[in-house]
């Protein structure tokens, strides 16, 4: 990326580029769409950026990184949030020395996710300042306010995106920024060892300091007042702003910045001057249910725009007062595995042996649609072994013998590793089949790295987790791997065999993804290379 006075930007670039002109020490996290670029556009700009198995195991670095006194970023999709969510109510307890910024990236109708979330609420659950830009210039902004606030006050913040912020590009004029200070631990065991006695007194101390920044937000400059028409009042956050804009453009407007903790002073002021005052926000009701509980009379939408996306259309329907059915959008093209997907034979085959199949997260999880419908279950991140080990514990043995759990390699690295380690610890009478789908990527958010690569984030080698080998040291008494494009034959046979066994059964279908393996034999050729030259040096 070359940095110029004026740049056309996506929201994901412009937090990237924020943090490398602050200096930002660690960058971490999981791919997870819509908010995967920003690492990798941190790391294309110089920065240390780095992928965790999971979200929690990003934050928890991620914390330590704000322990020592440095600038962190984590980033997360929005379920992701939900895996972090142990040590983020945590981390709001025990503050920060440096900056500590969590992007939790929304996914409002669902685009590419299993559930349509609204993770506000995780602000206000965690007692945690939130910012929630409206475009790629307030996404700069903003990551470099997150950091101030962070600093000042020693508290994680809550960088709240939606997919429209994170992937549109608008103009953004970029800016040097303060630098850091360097990193430095400082001891502080009652402040960080959450034991009871502590953890008490340090829940008093987090509600103290976010009344404080309630105040410090009424004037803190991040929520702005667009002067219009008195008859129609707006008040709005996010994307949401420039919907409502468009919309109604006569319109005075209360652009909130900070929407946790919300300047309700700001909002009550604003609200008596108008003769209606309208609240637009996507998602859930979090906005107005929370002006209403301080006694502030506004208007909020129809439960019907609760459900996907706002637009203008929608927001002029919604000032209207429209509640009539809305035209359904057009037909698209339903999405399905590549046509030279190597595991497509893997569901061919699940299909034909009429398997039960308790499925996960990736590209695989289209093994549910037409033409092989071979999936009855996917909940979320690694729960498809979880899953799988219940419908065993229940159902009567000739339908449990059917029962299947398939998982990706990247999820199961995610969080599969603790549904196999109770696959051994407490084994149903049955047995249990576990097939893993090892495309050796993350290909569903644009072929990531992952532990069982044996690669980092900028595709150097690094460590790997051998899946085989791991699933061999925790007790599993049968694992095969197996190429299902060349061998369907073998793997239909051994899947068939395994169904019957009354034990547990790990089948590793392994072919890299067809849009990665071209790269993929990039990187292990210079590998090689560099082993070589390394070889030689060492010789001399």
């Amino acid at each position: 990326m070359k940095i110029t006075e004026r740049m056309l930007l996506s929201g994901n670039e412009a937090v990237a580029l924020a943090a490398h002109n602050a200096g930002v020490a660690l960058g971490t996290g999981y791919p997870g769409t819509p908010s995967t670029e920003i690492l990798e556009t941190f790391a294309d700009l110089g920065g240390h950026a780095q992928w965790s198995p999971n979200e929690k195991t990003a934050l928890e670095v991620g914390l330590g990184s704000a322990f020592g006194g440095g600038r962190t970023l984590v980033t997360m999709k929005h379920v992701g949030l939900n895996v972090a969510a142990d040590p983020l109510f945590t981390a709001a307890y025990t503050g920060v020395s440096g900056a500590l910024i969590i992007v939790s990236a929304d996914d409002p109708g669902m685009a590419s996710s299993q559930n349509e979330q609204d993770n506000r609420h995780y602000a206000q659950a965690a007692c945690l300042p939130m910012l929630e830009p409206s475009d790629s210039q307030e996404a700069f902004d903003f990551m470099a306010a997150a950091i101030e606030i962070s600093e000042q006050w020693r508290i994680p913040v809550l960088l709240r995106m939606t997919t429209r912020i994170c992937h549109s590009k608008t103009i953004v004029k970029p800016r040097p920024l303060p630098p850091p200070s360097p990193a430095s631990f400082q001891c502080d065991i009652q402040g960080r060892v959450m034991i009871p006695a502590y953890a008490r007194i340090a829940h008093k101390k987090l509600r103290q300091k976010i009344k404080k920044i309630a105040a410090w937000n009424e004037t803190s400059g991040l929520n702005k007042i667009v002067e219009g028409d008195q008859a129609l009042g707006i008040i709005s956050s996010g994307v949401s702003v420039v919907h409502a804009r468009e919309a109604a453009p006569e319109a005075s407007l209360l652009k909130l910045g900070m929407t946790h903790p919300l300047p309700l002073e700001s909002i009550r002021c604003f609200a008596e001057k108008m003769d209606r005052c309208l609240v637009i926000e996507e998602g859930d009701p979090y906005l107005v249910d929370a002006i209403r509980a301080a006694g502030i009379s506004v208007e909020g939408k129809d439960d019907m725009y609760r459900f996907g996306e706002l637009n203008v259309n929608r927001v002029r329907r919604i000032v209207k007062g429209d509640v009539s059915q809305e035209t359904p959008p057009p037909k698209g093209k339903p999405p399905q595995l590549c046509l030279g997907c190597p595991h497509r034979s893997v569901f061919e085959i699940l299909r034909k042996l009429d398997c039960i199949v308790a499925g996960d997260i990736g590209c695989y999880t289209l093994g549910v649609l037409p033409p092989f419908e071979a999936m009855d279950s996917c909940v979320c991140m690694g729960a498809s072994i979880g899953v799988g080990l219940g419908l065993r514990r229940v159902l009567p043995g000739e339908q449990a013998r059917r029962v299947v759990s398939i998982i990706g390699d990247s999820t199961f690295v995610h969080s599969g590793v603790t549904g196999l380690i109770e696959m051994v610890y407490n084994p149903p009478a049955t047995g249990h089949v576990v097939i893993i789908v090892d495309n050796g990527t993350t290909a569903m958010t644009g072929l990531q790295e992952h532990p069982a690569t044996g690669r980092t984030l900028d595709h150097q080698p690094t460590g790997k987790v051998v899946l085989e080998d791991l699933a061999r040291s925790i007790g599993v008494p049968n694992v095969h791997v197996i190429d299902p494009s060349k061998n369907q034959d073998q793997f239909e046979k051994i899947l068939r065999e395994s169904l019957q066994k009354e034990e547990l059964t790990l089948l590793i279908a392994r072919r890299p993804c067809i849009l990665a393996a071209k790269k993929i034999r990039e990187y292990e050729k210079a590998a090689e290379i560099a082993e070589c030259e390394c070889c030689a040096e060492m010789e001399e």
